[in-house]
């Protein structure tokens, strides 16, 4: 599969895996458990050599026991063909860190930062020379958007978007506030 669609699947993977700390361990908390469960969708490749190629994706989201953090599992299809996708993000002691697939020692990317709050996570992404981002927004209890963006000179472009929907009725992201 193309890069862009690794890139892709990365971002909608690392997306649910964003990770959390007191005060504002709460709100993070708050969004990352609004990930979990089972989700598909609809992506698009919107620049680049690949621009308009089309896919869908479909993913399980968890969150680890006592850590703050997120996984998620799945794969996309384009076509015939499927690409298998796992990502995970846990906060240790300096931050936010992670990887999708087996991370950028291998085929895949590291997530070396997050911020999370606002009902929305970003992700830094990086492998070799590759610096982008993945934006995940909740835009109500029952629809992640997701945009991977990389850096082309000294500019975020989005290359990727995609459209998740909540497949189960577990919506755990339907906390009250005090």
């Amino acid at each position: 599969m193309t890069r862009y669609f690794l890139l892709a699947a990365a971002a909608a993977a690392a997306l649910a895996g964003a990770i959390v700390p007191a005060a504002s361990n709460d709100r993070e908390r708050q969004f990352l458990e609004s990930v979990e469960g089972r989700w598909s969708g609809p992506g698009e490749i919107v620049a680049g050599k690949y621009k308009g190629t089309r896919f869908v994706c479909n993913f399980t989201g968890s969150t680890p026991d006592g850590k703050l953090g997120m996984s998620l599992d799945g794969g996309c299809r384009v076509g015939l063909f499927m690409q298998n996708m796992s990502a995970s993000v846990v906060k240790g002691k300096s931050g936010y860190r992670g990887a999708f697939m087996d991370g950028a020692a291998g085929n895949g990317l590291d997530i070396t930062s997050a911020t999370i709050g606002g009902g929305k996570a970003t992700l830094a992404l990086k492998r070799n020379k590759l610096d982008g981002a993945m934006l995940a927004r909740m835009a109500d209890d029952e629809t992640m958007n997701v945009t991977i963006s990389v850096k082309v000179a000294s500019q975020m472009v989005p290359v990727i978007g995609i459209k998740l929907k909540r497949l189960d009725q577990n919506s755990v992201g339907a906390i009250a506030s005090e």
